[in-house]
Order: C-alpha cells, then structure tokens, then sequence
C-alpha cells in the first residue's frame, strides 16, 4: 500500500469534503488563509470528462486548478471505466496534485444512472477493479470515499474495498437510500472503523459534523482517525481550527468579501458568479435585518454589484 503523505500527518486529521460548485479552488484558497484542514480534496471529476479531447482542457481549468497554500491537495474523480481511470490518475499526477481520491458514494440520480459514485456500491468487482486500475497508474496514493451501503447499512461493500488496500477509506454515515434526509450513524461508523485501521488503513468519517468540538467528539466516540466535514463548512470556515469559536457579524462579512476577490482572481470571466450566492445564507442570518441583508446580496447580478453591497453591509455594521 502506498500511503504517500497520508502516513506524515498528525492525528486527528481533519479535510475538506469535496462539493460541487462548492469547494472550488476559489473557496479552497479561502479556507487555506482563514482556518486550513489537514486535507482539501477537489470537486469531484469526471474520468469520461478528463479522456475526452474536447473537454479535457476546460475540464483541467474549471475543476483541477489550485495553488500550492492547498496541499496536500487530493483530486477526486468519479466514472466505472477502468481504463478511463488510468488515463485520468496519470494526468492528475502530471498536474502535481498529491493524492486521488476515488467517489463511490455519491448518490446523485444522474451520476448513479451512469454507472458512477454509489453505482459502484452494486458492483464490487467493478469497483476494485477501477481501484487496483488507478494505483497501477499513478506513484500517488489512491483513497476512497464510500457509505454504509446502497439500500439497507451493511458493510459487505467496504470490506471489498478494504481487500484493495486505498491510503485512506472516508465513510459517510448514510445509505445512498438515505441521501441526507436522516441523522449520520456515526454508531454504525464506529463498528467498521477498527476492521479499517487494521489494515493500516487511514479511516475518516463523513456526516452531520456541526462544530470543531462536534468533530472531536465524534472521532472520539467512533474511533475514526479522522473527520471529513462537508455542510458544516458554510457559513463558516473557521470549523477547522480549534481556537476560533465565536465570529462576529463583521467578520464573516470581511470572508464573504475575501471569497468575492477570491474567486474574481482565480475565474475572472471563466465562471459564473452566482456560485458565490450558495454560501450567503450560512454568513448571513440570526440577526435582526439578516434577510434583508441577505436578500440583497442575492439579488445582485454582476460580481461587482455584490461586492459594492458588501462594501455598504461592511460601513453599516461597523
């Protein structure tokens, strides 16, 4: 097995979970200035995407571009095509990332239809395969991310994966059936975690992780060697240090402003702004006047209009 920087880093290890149109790189270059994880991965890529000729360099520089202030930084891809997933491993080790991580949780329709992320739940020798495909590809270490299971919890599926030796094995605390629309079972992570560690396998859990001290409890309780947190990163990215327990309302503007410049340095006209507005909410609410002022950073239509209205939201606050 090949651990790569996995087995350097200091436990418990806390990362950053790969979103769509969530943890690009502009968001990821803010989390590495206010509060850095351990581990920040991508957003995950498709295989099919990175081997097509006319996709492959929009693909590269919409979802695979970073800067060094991330490392280690994992790039996560998705697919069930083996050979895909050789050709996409060796591209990712060229572009100098330090990990792949493989998504075979996802539970999106589309993505399940196709064949990838949890589909891969269903077909455990296809899924080692892709798995044993990609380390034969790349010097990096492989890791996995994976659930409870498909349809009912049970770990028939993660103990395959385990027979192929990943760096690390993050487990989100739900069936795919489940989505998000239940509590995670960090009760049920907690009986497969000590099968994971003892093949020398790095095991982080997945699901509901709502603070910093939430996160240490629940390493604690399940015996994880570390947390991946995904939602609780809204609103607030200071979840990953341990010292910054309260933020005030000022404070969590001057971030939102940061991202805004940000993401004006790093896409500039290659992409949409409006991605930024996912975040809003999680600064802003909890205050008297916290619609309003979240409604109209909403309903701004250019990147510069929203940073005019966070400018004005800045002198009104202070």
């Amino acid at each position: 097995m090949n651990g790569g920087f996995w087995q350097t880093l200091k436990k418990p290890i806390f990362a950053l979970a790969p979103m769509h149109d969530v943890t690009d790189a502009a968001f990821r270059q803010l989390l590495a200035e206010v509060a850095k994880p351990d581990v920040i991965y991508t957003e995950f890529v498709s295989v099919d995407g990175l081997n097509h000729p006319a996709s492959q360099e929009k693909m590269i520089a919409h979802y695979l571009g970073y800067s060094e202030k991330e490392r280690p930084i994992l790039a996560q891809i998705w697919g069930n095509n083996p050979k895909y997933f050789q050709t996409a491993a060796r591209l990712i080790e060229q572009l100098g990332f330090d990990g792949i991580d493989i998504n075979m949780g996802c539970p999106d329709k589309q993505v399940v239809k196709l064949g990838g992320g949890a589909a891969l739940m269903q077909n455990p020798d296809l899924a080692k395969e892709i798995i044993q495909a990609t380390k034969d590809a790349t010097t990096l270490p492989v890791s996995v991310k994976t659930r409870l299971g498909f349809d009912t919890i049970n770990f028939d599926f993660i103990r395959e994966i385990i027979t192929t030796r990943p760096a690390a094995l993050t487990i989100h605390g739900r069936t795919r059936k489940e989505l998000s629309l239940v509590p995670a079972h960090w009760d049920i992570i907690a009986q497969i975690a000590p099968e994971i560690k003892k093949e020398g396998i790095i095991c982080l859990g997945n699901g509901d992780i709502s603070s910093h001290t939430d996160a240490l409890e629940k390493i604690k309780t399940s015996g994880v060697d570390g947390v991946m947190i995904g939602r609780g990163v809204f609103g607030n990215p200071w979840i990953f240090s341990p010292q910054i327990t309260e933020v005030s309302l000022i404070d969590k503007l001057r971030v939102l402003r940061r991202h805004t410049e940000i993401f004006k340095e790093v896409f500039e006209e290659t992409k949409n702004f409006s991605v930024l507005k996912k975040h809003v909410r999680g600064y802003i609410h909890g205050f008297d006047g916290a619609k309003e002022m979240r409604n109209e950073i909403m309903d701004t239509k250019t990147l510069q209009e929203m940073q005019e209205v966070l400018e004005h939201a800045l002198l009104d606050t202070k």
